[in-house]
């Protein structure tokens, strides 16, 4: 079997990625009541539900086992095993950001987040994510009048983690509408979506290539819910206001996953770490991103807009089952550090080195603490 053709507006297809054969649940049309939004390209994948076969660096590895440290880690084109994978480090060049591109940036730039790099993350995003937050969000869409099914928006899907993870914990029909700017992991997101609900109900999915930091009420008109993940760190404060003014003008609830919270514990400690942390919050910082400030940016603004606000906690534990995840993680952060705080390189060389052989000799554990937010917005005009 050959990938489906996935066709954006622009013209031409994404070339077939490495990994399931097969759509699955991938529409040319969306849930009643849903359309293309006005000011977002769309990008719909063809194909027809049907079985998803092999195994793939774009599907769930919540059940798989981590590769260890010093294995065979597919880094892609360009990345050897020690190096370290686009995404989990510094940023490639100036004015880059994970997830979210600049306005300016060509449509042909290579995405920020490699692939590679969230397969790798993809089990710990999982064991984290806050499972309390879903009884309120369960209650709220169960409560939503009139619809029979769920429509949902993924911001800055990546290749489609939240939702392999949020959609079989949800009953019910659900239509996902995956937004990236990067056409390659849109791909990835589209062809690994889960088909079913958690009750057996049928799982649909949308693409839309298109910058996140620009929806409005009306790019979200008929959404039953907003999506999430590592996203909010990598916005501005006046990003964070206008997704927070587009969802309450939809009147949709908001789960914001795994946003960096600014603390990071390392056992055994070790002198430098408290410098490091700073320098890497301070990086997070960079051209008006708010980084470890993003969540309470965010629950102000969308306190400020109407909603309901819940946080909870949802830190990494890293130990030796983690080794290939906290090696790429350990390489960026200290990355992130030095390309903040120059003069702490030739420290933080020995303390890389030190701190691989750690992790190597199964004598390392890390929690990198991040924060969920559920937001639950006013239904407007009657339905959510």
């Amino acid at each position: 079997m050959t990938n489906p053709a996935t066709t954006t507006q622009q013209g031409g297809t994404i070339p077939a990625q490495p990994g399931p054969r097969e759509a699955a649940g991938v529409t040319d049309g969306a849930m009643p009541g849903t359309k293309p939004a006005a000011g977002v390209q769309g990008v719909v994948s063809g194909g027809q539900p049907g079985r998803i076969g092999g195994e793939s660096a774009a599907r769930s590895t919540e059940n798989a086992a981590i590769p260890g440290l010093g294995s065979s880690v597919a880094f892609g084109p360009g990345h050897a095993p020690g190096a370290v994978i686009p995404g989990a480090g510094p940023s490639g060049k100036p004015g880059s950001r994970p997830t979210v591109k600049l306005r300016e940036a060509s449509p042909d730039d290579p995405p920020r987040y490699a692939p590679e790099w969230l397969e790798l993350r993809e089990p710990a995003d999982a064991a984290a994510r806050a499972h309390d937050l879903l009884d309120p969000l369960r209650i709220r869409l169960a409560n939503m009048p009139g619809k029979s099914g769920v429509v949902i928006h993924d911001l800055g899907c990546g290749t489609g983690s939240m939702g392999r993870w949020l959609a079989p914990r949800l009953d019910g029909a659900q239509h996902w509408i995956l937004h990236d700017r990067d056409p390659y992991l849109l791909h990835f997101a589209a062809v690994s979506s889960p088909r079913s609900a958690a009750d057996g109900s049928r799982v649909s999915v949308e693409t839309r290539r298109g910058d996140v930091a620009r929806l409005t009420p009306d790019a979200l008109r008929g959404a039953s819910l907003v999506t999430a993940s590592a996203l909010l760190d990598v916005l501005t404060r006046e990003e964070i206001d206008t997704l927070a003014a587009a969802c309450a003008g939809a009147g949709c609830p908001a789960l914001l996953t795994l946003s960096v919270a600014g603390r990071v514990e390392l056992t055994p400690s070790h002198p430098l770490d408290a410098e490091l942390v700073q320098a890497f919050n301070d990086h997070q910082r960079r051209d008006g991103l708010l980084g470890p400030d993003a969540v309470t940016a965010a629950a102000e603004a969308f306190s400020e807009h109407g909603a309901t606000v819940r946080l909870h906690p949802s830190p990494w534990r890293l130990g030796p089952e983690q080794a290939a995840l906290t090696e790429q993680w350990l390489r960026g952060w200290v990355g992130a550090a030095v390309e903040e705080r120059p003069e702490l390189r030739a420290e933080a060389d020995v303390y890389l080195t030190n701190r691989l052989a750690a992790l190597a000799a199964g004598e390392l554990r890390v929690t990198v603490h991040h924060v969920d937010l559920l937001a639950l917005s006013r239904p407007a005009g009657g339905a959510s």
